[in-house]
């Protein structure tokens, strides 16, 4: 399906990221991967505007177009009672600056039919105590996303992935960390490589500036206190 395609992935040497790499390289795509880990990628850290430059050369000098970008790498976590100013910067840069210059650095390289994904989460919609600079920067790639929609219209599709619980480790789960999905199980990263593919294919050809939950249902499901023996304590 993705035979001669050319694709950019951020985050891409472990979990959900390597799992969308595998899944395009299947599928006979050439894959540019960054990552802060090291491995058989390229190496560096996204927040650092340089590195993007570097990295955009890179790519743009073995591959003269993009068919696909694939903003994935996660900004880290950290609450309003420990996270500093500069680790909520940090996030926002990772979060949300570095899937826009990306989008900028590849503007004029992308080819005909091309896209934009990026891995937001249901925290854009939702959250936990102490989670506002990964909050923040998933909901911001969230909004970034219809933004640049309609500024690229005609040019390049972009959409978002919103997971919910995604076991890297696809770990399966039984009793209430399975059933509070109404799908049943917790996520893997395949159940996410499998949208980025479609997204990225001509089948979802008029889909664009949309984000998707793939969550098991779970931030649809309702809950009260006393709910399927849950308490709010």
């Amino acid at each position: 399906m993705f035979q001669g395609k050319n694709v950019v992935i951020t985050g891409g040497a472990h979990g959900i990221g390597l799992a969308i790499r595998e899944a395009f390289e299947k599928e006979g795509a050439k894959c540019f991967v960054i990552d802060i880990a090291p491995g058989d990628h390229y190496t560096g850290d996204i927040s650092d505007p340089g590195v993007l430059e570097a990295f955009s050369r890179h790519v743009l000098a073995q591959a003269g177009k993009i068919d696909c970008l694939v903003n994935n790498a996660p900004p880290i976590m950290r609450g309003i009672d420990e996270c500093s100013y500069d680790e909520f910067m940090s996030a926002m840069k990772v979060g949300v600056a570095a899937p826009f210059y990306l989008a900028k650095l590849f503007m004029n390289a992308f080819a005909p039919g091309a896209s934009i994904i990026n891995i937001s989460s249901s925290r854009d919609r939702m959250s936990q105590k102490q989670t506002e600079s990964y909050t923040a920067a998933k909901g911001g790639i969230h909004a970034l996303t219809h933004a640049l929609a309609v500024s690229l219209s005609g040019r390049v599709r972009v959409n978002s992935i919103s997971p919910g619980w995604i076991d890297t480790e696809y770990r399966e789960y039984e009793g209430p960390d399975a059933y509070q999905q109404p799908a049943g199980r917790v996520g893997n990263p395949m159940d996410i490589a499998n949208m980025v593919l479609f997204l990225a294919s001509d089948k979802a050809g008029f889909i664009t500036g949309e984000n998707i939950a793939i969550d098991g249902g779970m931030t649809k499901l309702m809950i009260y206190h006393a709910d399927h023996g849950w308490t709010l304590e």
